[in-house]
């Protein structure tokens, strides 16, 4: 399950403005590179919807199911908000219902080629 947590506006390449859902997995152990000693976090994702401000405000504490997934990208440079630095990651955050696209894919699966 994720819970949603918040909403941004964003737009895309043609300048046309959307929403979108800010969600948040659950809590997931992590062992630090720096010190070695284990700690909590929980993982964020964004989900594009159709939703206005007033619908996306409303969903703020709903749940669904699904969890989100680390996902192996191409290296891009990421700045870190609260300290400044600059890093390369090859990973993003996506969220995941795996129900939906076994559903899909049986969808798929199941027309028949003409």
């Amino acid at each position: 399950m994720v819970k949603v947590i918040s909403y941004e506006a964003r737009s895309n390449d043609l300048g046309e403005e959307f929403n979108v859902l800010i969600v948040q997995g659950g809590i997931t152990p992590a062992l630090s590179k720096e010190t070695g000693k284990f700690y909590l976090t929980s993982k964020k994702a964004s989900i594009p919807c159709t939703f206005d401000e007033g619908v996306c405000n409303s969903l703020i504490g709903t749940s669904l199911e699904g969890k989100v997934v680390k996902i192996k990208t191409e290296p891009y440079s990421y700045t870190i908000e609260e300290t400044g630095e600059t890093i390369q990651i090859d990973f993003r955050y996506e969220y995941l219902n795996e129900e939906l696209v076994m559903e899909q894919q049986h969808l798929v699966d199941s027309k028949e080629v003409v």
